[in-house]
């Protein structure tokens, strides 16, 4: 199941928002390519652009809230830990088992869903932050 960016998705960051976007892409484009029996190592590229591309998003997020003095940002830090944790365990399990239905199934539910709610539960807070900051 692709994800598809919505209005409710939008922190009014445009920074924080064009990252999310390509996040987003980049599950889409995974997902497609295990899906459509695409070779492994367009699997294992796609998967470790996610795994780079995750960790420099959430720089960017923590250098905003460091700078705007958001008060949960040490919970919000964790999030992202152990998001990344998870990212790299599939990364980990690609490498070794492939692209298999199962892991296809990860991607969807612990990336693209977790990324997804994490935007509207977490992000949003952060972006309300930020404009009453600025």
């Amino acid at each position: 199941m692709a994800f598809t960016w919505t209005k409710d998705l939008e922190t009014g960051n445009t920074q924080i928002d064009t990252e999310h976007k390509q996040l987003i892409q980049a599950i889409n484009n995974l997902l497609d390519a295990c899906s459509s029996g695409k070779g492994r190592s367009e699997v294992i590229n796609t998967v470790d652009f996610l795994a780079q591309y995750t960790r420099t998003h959430f720089s960017h997020e923590q250098v905003l809230q460091q700078k705007y003095k958001y008060p949960d940002f040490e919970n919000h830090k964790k999030l992202h830990e152990n998001f990344i944790k998870v990212v790299d365990g599939i990364a980990a399990r690609l490498k070794k088992e492939g692209a298999t239905i199962q892991l296809v199934g990860e991607v969807n539910m612990q990336v693209g869903s977790w990324l997804i709610n994490h935007i509207k539960r977490e992000d949003v807070k952060v972006a309300k932050h930020i404009l009453t900051q600025q």
